[in-house]
C-alpha cells in the first residue's frame, strides 16, 4: 500500500516508470494486492490515462467523504442538523470523530474552536498545503472564492488585482483538482456568465469562517470567532445549500409527475435581476427542455409562503413563457399552495439512503 502518490508522482523522476518495472518483474508474479491511493483526484486519474505506465492495469475506485445520511446515522442528529452538519464537516471522517453524538453545530464549534489543534481547525489546512505550496498564486485565488466571489473580475480584485492570464491559469488548476467548480447558468440560451465555487463544504466553510481568524483561535479567542460565524451563519447557510440540495434531488427524482432530470444547476443574470436556485433539464449548460424550476429557503423559522411562490412565478417569467412546474425546497415547511413539489430535509436525506423517507406534497 502506498499512500500520497500525487507527491511521489510530483517529487521523484519517473516514479511512475520505476513502479511499473518492479511490478512487471517482480510483485505481479508474488500474491501482491498494490494499492496506490492519494488525494489529488486528477493525478490519481491520469495514472490510467492512455499515455502511461499504468493504463489499464488497474481499477479506479474514488472513496467520498460521509453523505448527509451517514453523518446523521454517525452523530445521532435530526434530518435538518445532519445537512448542518455535512456543510461544516464535508463528511471527512476525521472532523466528524469529534463530534460528539448528539451534540448540536453549537457545541461542537464551541469545543473544535476551544483547541487550536481541533480536526475541524487544521485538516484544511494540512491539505491545501499539501496540494498547493503557500507561494501559489491557486492558494489567494481560492481564499478569494471562499470569503464569496464568485465572477471572474471580483475574484481577480480580491485577489490582489491579478492579472487576467494569471487568474486564468489558477482557476485551471483549481477546477482540474476538483478543489473549485466552475459553473454556468442551466437555460436554453448559452451564456457566458460563469461563477465559482469552492467544491467541498467543509474548505468553504473553513475559508469563510476559520481561516481569517486562526490567530484568535491560537490566542484561545475562539468565542469571537464562534459569535461571527453565528452572525453570519443564516445567509452563508442559505448559498452553501444550494448544491447539496440539487445532489438530494438528482438522487431523488422521477417522483409523482416530476421527472428525472440528466441535469440539475441553477440559472442568474449578470445583474441577478433574475436567480432561480434550482434548474431541472434534459441537458446542461444548454437545455433542449426544462423539466422545473425551484426555489431553496433554509431558514430555521420561516416557511415556504406565498411571497416566496410569487417571486419564483417571476423569475420563471422571465427565464421562459412555458408553464414549466415549480418545486420548493425548505427548512421550516410551507405555508402556500401552487407548488408541484415539496420537500423538506426529511425528504431530501432519505435520497441518500436510495429512498425519501415520506411522500413530498
Amino acid at each position: 500500500m502506498i499512500d500520497e502518490v500525487p507527491y511521489l508522482m510530483h517529487r521523484i523522476d519517473a516514479f511512475e516508470g520505476m513502479l511499473q518495472r518492479a511490478w512487471d518483474r517482480l510483485l505481479s508474479r508474488k500474491p501482491v494486492l498494490l494499492l496506490l491511493i492519494g488525494s489529488d483526484l486528477s493525478m490519481m486519474e491520469a495514472l490510467n490515462s492512455y499515455d502511461r505506465p499504468f493504463h489499464q492495469r488497474g481499477r479506479e475506485m474514488v472513496v467520498g467523504p460521509l453523505n448527509p445520511a451517514d453523518i446523521g446515522d454517525m452523530l445521532d442528529l435530526d434530518p435538518a442538523s445532519a445537512f448542518d452538519a455535512a456543510l461544516v464537516t464535508g463528511g471527512l471522517p476525521l472532523v466528524c470523530a469529534e463530534w460528539r453524538p448528539g451534540a448540536t453545530l453549537w457545541e461542537f464549534l464551541r469545543e473544535s474552536l476551544e483547541n487550536p489543534i481541533s480536526a475541524l481547525l487544521v485538516s484544511a489546512e494540512r491539505s491545501l498545503a499539501a496540494e498547493f505550496p503557500p507561494q501559489a498564486m491557486s492558494r489567494e485565488v481560492l481564499r478569494a472564492i471562499g470569503t464569496g466571489e464568485r465572477t471572474f473580475t471580483n475574484i481577480a480584485r480580491a485577489a490582489g488585482g491579478i492579472a487576467h492570464t494569471t487568474l486564468t491559469r489558477a482557476t485551471d488548476v483549481l477546477t482540474q483538482k476538483r478543489v473549485v467548480a466552475a459553473e454556468l447558468p442551466l437555460s436554453q440560451k448559452p451564456s457566458k456568465e460563469r461563477r465559482y465555487r469552492v467544491a467541498d463544504p467543509y474548505l468553504r466553510f473553513w475559508l469563510a469562517f476559520l481561516d481569517p481568524h486562526m490567530a484568535e483561535v491560537e490566542r484561545m479567542r475562539g468565542d469571537l470567532v464562534l459569535n461571527r460565524i453565528r452572525e453570519r451563519w443564516p445567509s452563508w447557510r442559505g448559498r452553501a445549500v444550494e448544491p447539496l440540495v440539487r445532489d438530494s434531488l438528482a438522487r431523488l427524482l422521477p417522483d409523482g409527475e416530476l421527472p428525472a432530470a440528466p441535469a440539475i444547476g441553477g440559472y442568474w443574470t449578470r445583474s441577478n435581476d433574475v436567480e432561480i436556485d434550482i434548474v431541472g433539464a434534459d441537458r446542461g449548460p444548454v437545455a433542449k427542455r426544462l423539466l422545473f424550476l425551484g426555489s431553496v429557503k433554509w431558514l430555521e423559522t420561516s416557511p415556504f409562503d406565498s411571497h416566496d411562490l410569487a417571486a419564483l412565478h417571476k423569475h420563471r417569467a422571465a427565464l421562459t413563457d412555458e408553464p414549466v412546474p415549480l418545486i420548493a425546497v425548505s427548512r421550516s415547511g410551507f405555508s402556500c399552495s401552487g407548488l408541484q413539489g415539496t420537500y423538506g430535509p426529511e425528504e431530501l436525506l432519505g435520497a441518500w439512503r436510495g429512498r425519501a423517507s415520506t411522500p413530498p406534497g
